[in-house]
């Protein structure tokens, strides 16, 4: 049995991204539903909302969840007594050091899986005890890691520095990319931007259906000076890319991004203003479906994939 599968008790190794402002318990429980991971994105809710978010999605599917906790958030120590106290049976942390938090979420009877985006804290994560560890290359969306490590690449290297599961991440949104990712050595995939322009998503119309429109080359990695960020180009994206050009200070950045700024274009619709996180891969995709939908499409292509190579040797 898939390792992944087994871990998490689902049907289909493919994971939902926990992204702020787009994965709240609709999109969740829909995955979940569908035979996937759905993730719970706690980056961008307070304690009291993100209790809100769980309770919903209990009741809405009966199988496995998670929630992702980025543990730069200020109220992550909140956040982590709320999934104890709410009996979460799955985290993913990001952003920050793994061995902080995961042993007190494990003796919880909490399965810890923490996101990197280089080899170095992938080991720190496999030391630090968790379960298992997603890889996110340079394509994703959202933050992302400084290396600019394609997922292509990383994927390998960092199944060459670990034993426990490798969930890969970053420019995946087929069933195609699916087997990519699995054949360098992922025992699953994590997908974000594809969910994001899903029905069920909590995200704006506005940015989804901007994010259907997308091609390639419309999205840059931005604000490397403080968080990396991949972002698509508007308005906002070009003043920072000026700033950035004319050697402006971390705190000038830090400024001109202001507090807000991911809510008011991915939340609020403000494509021009806004901040809008997503990765390259949206340039493949142009329709908003169901959650359902999607992951359905991406085990039927992965199946076909397989089905297509099995026999192709030189």
């Amino acid at each position: 049995m898939n390792r992944i599968c087994k871990l998490f008790n689902i049907k289909y190794p493919v994971i939902q991204a926990g992204m702020i402002w787009c994965s709240g318990w609709e999109l969740a429980s829909a995955v979940s539903n569908a035979g996937g991971l759905g993730i719970i994105g706690a980056g961008s809710m307070y304690p009291e909302v993100l209790k809100i978010h769980i309770q919903k999605c209990k009741k809405a599917t009966d199988k496995p969840f998670a929630v992702n906790l980025p543990l730069l958030y200020p109220h992550a120590e909140e956040h982590i007594k709320t999934i104890i106290n709410e009996d979460v049976k799955i985290v993913f942390t990001s952003a920050g050091n793994p061995a902080k938090w995961t042993k007190h979420l494990k003796d919880h009877g909490i399965t810890v899986v923490h996101v990197i985006a280089n080899v170095k804290f992938a080991v720190k994560c496999e030391e630090a005890g968790v379960d298992a560890v997603v890889a996110e290359g340079f394509e994703a969306g959202g933050h992302n890691g400084r290396e600019e490590t394609t997922t292509m690449v990383l994927i390998p290297l960092v199944r060459n520095a670990i034993k426990i599961p490798l969930i890969a991440a970053g420019g995946i949104a087929t069933g195609k990319g699916m087997l990519a990712a699995m054949s360098l050595g992922a025992d699953a995939v994590q997908i974000g931007s594809r969910f994001v322009a899903s029905e069920e998503s909590s995200a704006h119309i506005n940015f989804k259906n901007k994010i259907i429109e997308t091609s390639d080359g419309d999205t840059m990695l931005s604000l490397k000076k403080l968080v990396s960020v991949r972002l698509i180009k508007n308005k906002f994206y070009n003043e920072i890319e000026k700033l950035e050009n004319d050697g402006a200070s971390c705190e000038k950045l830090a400024e001109t991004l202001g507090k807000g700024r991911a809510k008011l274009g991915m939340f609020d619709g403000d494509l021009e203003d806004g901040e809008l996180e997503i990765g390259q891969i949206a340039a493949l995709f142009k329709e908003i479906k169901p959650a359902a939908v999607i992951l359905k499409e991406i085990i039927a292509e992965f199946n076909n994939s397989v089905n297509e190579i099995k026999d192709l040797k030189f």
